[in-house]
Order: C-alpha cells, then sequence, then structure tokens
C-alpha cells in the first residue's frame, strides 16, 4: 500500500475517533473547560507549524476577518455544541451518526450559496440521509420519563452540525487563497475566545489532572487537531483529496464502531440500519459523474 493511501485511511480513522476523545474528554472535565484547554495548545502547536514551515500570513484585513468568522462556526459553533451534548448524555456514537448530515446539509444548501444544480441522485440522497439519522436517533429519544436520551442535547448536537455546515459554506467562499496552517491558526483562536467565556459561565472550571486527562488531551490534539489536518495538507498537495472524499462516508460507521470498542456503547438494530442508510445518501448527495464530489468532514 502507497503512502498516500495509508496516509488516507490514517486521515479517516483520526477524524472519526474524535468523537470517542470528547467522551472519555468529559469523563474527566467539564466538556467546554476541556475544549479551553484543546483550543490553547491546538493554537500553540499551529504557530508553532506556521511559523517553523514559513507559511504566509493572510494579505489582508478581510482575509483575517473571514478566517476569524470560519473558526468560530467551524470550531467553536461546532466543537462546543457536540461536546456539551456528549456531556449531557448523548452516545458518542450517535454524535458521529448525526454529524454524518454536515455533507448533505452543504449539498442541500449548495444550489442557493455554491450555485450548484442538484442531481436526482443526489435529491435522494439527501432523503435517504435524513431518513437515515431519523431511524438512528428517534428510537433513543426520551418519552415521558421513559430511558433514553434527553431530546435537548440532541438538538444542541444538530445545531453544532449545522454550524459546521454553515463554516464549511462560508470557508468555500472566502478563504481559498488563505494559507490552512495559518487558517487553522486563527480558527482555533477565534474558537477559544468564543468557547471560554460560556465555559466560566456554564461549569467550575473543574478538570481531573492525570494520566487519562493527558491521554485525551494528547490524542485531541495531536490526533484529531493536528495530525489529522497535517495528513489532510499532504493529500491537498498530492491531489488525492478525492480519495478522502469517496471514505469520509465510512466515518459514521467507523464512529459508532469505536464507540462500541472503546466505550461499550451498544449497536442496536435501528442504530445499524440507519447508519447504512446514511452512509448510502451522504454518497448519492455528493456523487457526481462517475466519481463522488469531494465533501468535507467535520472539523475535530
Amino acid at each position: 500500500m502507497s503512502f498516500g493511501r495509508l496516509a488516507t485511511v490514517a486521515f479517516i480513522l483520526l477524524w472519526s475517533s474524535g468523537w470517542v476523545a470528547a467522551k472519555f474528554g468529559v469523563m474527566v472535565a467539564g466538556p467546554l473547560t476541556f475544549l479551553v484547554i484543546r483550543f490553547i495548545v491546538a493554537t500553540l502547536f499551529f504557530v508553532a507549524i506556521a511559523v517553523l514551515s514559513g507559511a504566509r500570513w493572510p494579505s489582508n484585513r478581510s482575509d483575517l476577518g473571514h478566517t476569524l468568522f470560519s473558526g468560530l462556526l467551524l470550531h467553536g459553533g461546532y466543537l462546543g455544541p457536540v461536546w456539551w451534548a456528549i456531556g449531557a448524555g448523548v452516545p458518542a456514537g450517535l454524535s458521529g451518526i448525526i454529524a454524518g448530515l454536515q455533507p448533505l446539509l452543504t449539498a442541500l444548501a449548495a444550489p442557493y450559496l455554491l450555485d450548484e444544480r442538484l442531481s436526482r441522485a443526489q435529491k435522494i440522497g439527501l432523503v435517504l440521509g435524513f431518513l437515515g439519522v431519523a431511524l438512528a436517533v428517534l428510537p433513543k429519544l426520551q418519552h415521558q420519563g421513559s430511558a433514553g436520551i434527553p431530546w435537548f442535547p440532541v438538538l444542541v448536537n444538530v445545531l453544532g452540525m449545522v454550524s459546521v455546515t454553515s463554516g464549511t459554506i462560508y470557508q468555500k467562499r472566502h478563504l481559498q487563497k488563505v494559507d490552512i496552517r495559518w487558517a487553522a491558526t486563527l480558527q482555533y483562536l477565534a474558537a477559544l475566545v468564543v468557547i471560554l467565556p460560556f465555559a466560566f459561565l456554564l461549569e467550575p472550571f473543574h478538570v481531573d489532572f492525570g494520566w487519562q486527562f493527558l491521554a485525551v488531551l494528547a490524542w485531541s490534539v495531536l490526533g484529531t487537531s493536528v495530525a489529522a489536518i497535517l495528513l489532510l495538507l499532504y493529500l491537498i498537495n498530492k491531489g488525492q483529496v478525492s480519495r478522502v472524499a469517496s471514505l469520509v462516508y465510512l466515518v459514521p460507521p467507523l464512529a459508532a464502531l469505536q464507540a462500541l470498542v472503546f466505550l461499550g456503547e451498544a449497536l442496536t438494530l435501528p442504530t445499524i440500519i440507519g447508519t447504512a442508510i446514511v452512509v448510502a445518501g451522504v454518497y448519492l448527495a455528493n456523487y457526481k459523474g462517475k466519481e463522488p464530489a469531494a465533501a468535507s468532514s467535520p472539523a475535530q
């Protein structure tokens, strides 16, 4: 197997591990508290990467502003709600399935914001995707005090997915010329500024420092925030983004499988069927011609 193929597989595995990391993270700190620490460390790492690699700073104030605002949507408005929802009881695997809607929403918004027309296959994919998520989520929602998942955290999780969808479209429209290394740095900084006051207002800002906290922090920063981004940079430079797009449909089932292995979250029949339908829907919604169009993964 070539390094390019290994890099693609590693990227997808790292990206899909973000939900399991979130579940472990909320065991040792408040979800927003953990994100504040993570954003600080990730920002410092990317500053070092950008400076040492000679990355070009955004050329004007407009690019700078667009980069900061996209970070608010991609990281602050996405990771904040998702981690809070997981801390409030949403299973990691289910959260990953909900996140699978992001490429579907991007495809749905494309005709209105990016002047892209949807084919019949893409429209069918959109319908299938939403039906699949409904099948996976609805049986687990709490009804009249019965055992299940409270509906409000699920709604917050969905709102986070809407935020990352908006950020993806915004980035496609406004950040084509900004070096991704400085873009990542500024985006994490913007997310930190947004999440910090909510962490102080909603949480006691307590952290159980120990090996588990350090392990989850290292994985969240070095694995999903740094290594995955560097792998994506490599694939972009090698013109292999279509390979990532073809495997990004595996993120929801991989997230559910990792949640089963590492957290013991049960895979019910509705979850399995719903996940399969989501994967099929996302594939169709992003299918153009003979190969799938590049689909954006949720930032982790």
